[in-house]
């Protein structure tokens, strides 16, 4: 997996009726755009390191958004 700064996280829901965690990552720590990265959530703000698993995608931020 690969993200760059600004793209968007989505951590799909491993349970029934459970939304999907949203993020924008903020800063990336592995190298050549590897993990892990630091992920600002979306449904708190809340700021932290995140290791991705199975269930987690990442959508490229697009120019000019």
């Amino acid at each position: 997996m690969e993200a760059r700064v600004g793209d968007r996280i989505v951590v799909r829901s491993t349970h029934q009726g459970e939304p999907d965690r949203t993020g924008r990552v903020t800063e990336v720590r592995g190298p050549a755009g590897g993990p892990p990265y630091v992920v600002q959530w979306d449904a708190d703000g809340h700021t932290g390191v995140f290791y991705p698993a199975g269930s987690c995608t990442v959508e490229p931020q697009h120019a000019g958004t």
